[in-house]
This record gives structure tokens, sequence and C-alpha cells, in this order.
């Protein structure tokens, strides 16, 4: 088993995903990329990642709307949901599990974070 995390990235926000993707490749995370709800859903079932950031608003359907689905299928996962809507929290009884990002995050914010 691998020491180093893994963290899937599901934005359709090209420049975000590249900057999360370089901030956390520097702190020594695998970190893997998708833009759309779709190739999100493969990639966490093919990459099977330790932690996902997942967008609400995609191209292809509501990530947030997937949150309890997800937390119940891999059940090792935390979630971190991002939007700049301020959307309510999903219903799930995963909470420990699942935090919010609200869009626009700053650096600390991201440091502060408990990966």
């Amino acid at each position: 088993m691998s020491l180093v995390k893994k963290i899937l990235i599901v934005d359709d926000e090209e420049d975000l995903c590249l900057l999360l993707k370089i901030y956390f490749t520097r702190k020594k995370f695998q970190v893997a990329v998708a833009n759309t709800l779709q190739d999100g859903l493969t990639k966490l079932e093919s990459w099977q990642p330790d932690i996902l950031f997942l967008d609400n608003n995609l191209p292809d359907g509501l990530g947030w709307d997937k949150a309890d689905h997800i937390l119940q299928q891999y059940p090792a996962l935390n979630v971190h949901l991002i939007s700049a809507f301020h959307p309510a929290m999903p219903d799930t009884t995963q909470k420990n599990r699942l935090h919010i990002i609200e869009k626009p995050f700053t650096q600390q914010q991201l440091n502060a974070l408990e990966l």
C-alpha cells in the first residue's frame, strides 16, 4: 500500500484544477483531475483516491447530488465539496467525512485543511 495520498479534483474550471494540482503535487500528493461529473466518477472508481474535491455545478450534472452515494460506496474517502454558489449541505449521515469549501478560497484555507 502506498503511503502517498491520492487526490482527485473534479471541477470544470481548468485553471483552478491546474492550480490545485500544482499546489497538492508540491505537497507530495498524487493528483488526478476530471472536468466532468461522469469523468470524475469513472476516475473515482478506477483510481481509488483518498481525498475527493468535488465541484457542484459541472457541465453534465450536480456533483453534490452524488455526495451521499459516493460516501456510501467509498467508506475510506474524505470529500471536500467546492462551490461558489453556497448550496445547502447534501443530506447524508456521513457528515464527518464531508466538508464544504466556498470559492474563491485562499492558499491559507488550503493549508488549514486536514488531509
